[in-house]
């Protein structure tokens, strides 16, 4: 057998951000692949210790675009251990609708990306059309479609209303019914199911010794969704984690399919028990302490480790975002994959290559 070494990526028309695997090659098979990072490294955690900590909530919602608000809630969920503020429950709430309606669209903008992975562009444009309407309520909700500003320390910046809420019920209802066509499309579909089933399985054991998080680790069997844990006002609401069993491309598909329903379901849960009252309490002095913050992003548990040292900047930041936990096993998965199957591969761990690398 001829063995061979080829690079896939940085560009690639399927890759939505630029992550570089060298794939050893005996001929289609993948024996090996070793990855290449470091295209978008911004210096964002060196910038948090010069810009002051509550500028700096605009700072980590840059990190990435996709999942923005949830990076700066567990920023300022962090800050407001260490300086032991506690604030409205309808701030906690109001967390939580906009948390869950950034996992709609994060997931939706990847459902769209895997259709287009192989080859279905109506499907893709289909997806991205629902999306549009998610991003509708931030913007009506926020003003902004991606990228919202809605955490500060001590709660939030902006309402909802009873005009915002009915808009929000609209939509989701809407999107409930849309979603039963194209859960039907990704499930039952010849063509999905032939790219997918069986494709980079990755076992229970593997997910929990590689440190895999979120619907990467969910895939396979490991029940773990640090939203149980009942930060914010989860712990007020009823859910449990969505689980399977295959661990293979079609498995992690699955997942956050089930993703959409269930945040659906926890919006409506908090908007029926949204609290009346403030959204937020004063913020006074500096904080000073360290502290672990973590939050269930889209793509799986983000962790946020700050210290402040009693000045209006922080001594250090530190992210370790789910894409770089769930790397390590997507370069277990791919060896025993065809070349063809490396471009499906990778999307299904969902990258973020700039929350990686910041």
């Amino acid at each position: 057998m001829a063995i061979t070494t080829i690079p896939f990526g940085p560009q690639h028309p399927v890759l939505p951000e630029p992550i570089q695997l060298k794939l050893v090659l005996e001929d289609d098979l993948v024996v090996e692949a070793l990855p290449a990072i470091g295209y978008v490294h911004r210096g964002l955690e060196k910038l948090a210790e010069i810009k002051d900590f509550n500028q700096t909530t605009y700072v980590v919602e840059r990190v990435c675009g996709i999942c923005s608000f949830m990076h700066s809630m567990a920023y300022v969920r962090g800050l407001e251990a260490i300086m032991q503020i506690e604030i409205p429950d309808r701030a906690e709430y109001l967390r939580v609708i906009w948390a869950e309606i950034g996992r709609i669209q994060s997931h939706l903008l990847w459902l769209g990306l895997i259709a287009d992975s192989f080859g279905f562009e109506s499907l893709f444009m289909e997806v991205w059309k629902h999306r549009e309407k998610i991003l509708d309520i931030m913007e009506m909700t926020t003003g902004n479609r991606i990228i919202i500003s809605a955490n500060k320390v001590g709660g939030v910046t902006k309402d909802l209303n009873a005009e915002h809420i009915d808009f929000i019920l609209q939509v989701l209802k809407g999107l409930e019914e849309k979603l039963k066509e194209v859960d039907k499309v990704f499930l039952q579909d010849y063509t999905v199911k032939q790219r997918m089933v069986g494709v980079g399985v990755l076992s229970k054991e593997d997910a929990a010794a590689f440190g895999t998080v979120g619907p990467v680790a969910r895939a396979s069997g490991v029940a773990f969704d640090i939203r149980k844990s009942g930060y914010s006002a989860y712990k007020h609401l009823d859910f449990e984690p969505i689980v399977r069993t295959d661990g293979d491309c079609y498995g992690r598909t699955v997942i956050r399919i089930d993703d959409l329903h269930q945040s659906i379901d926890l919006i409506r849960q908090a908007i029926a028990k949204l609290p009346q009252g403030e959204i937020a309490v004063p913020v006074k002095g500096f904080p000073k302490g360290e502290i672990i913050s973590r939050i269930e992003q889209p793509r799986g548990e983000a962790v946020y480790y700050i210290k402040a040292n009693g000045t209006k900047t922080l001594s250090r930041l530190k992210i370790r975002t789910p894409t770089f936990a769930n790397l390590p096993a997507l370069l277990k998965m791919a060896p025993g994959s065809l070349l063809p199957d490396i471009p499906v591969l990778i999307l299904t761990i969902d990258p973020c290559i700039s929350c990686t690398e910041r």
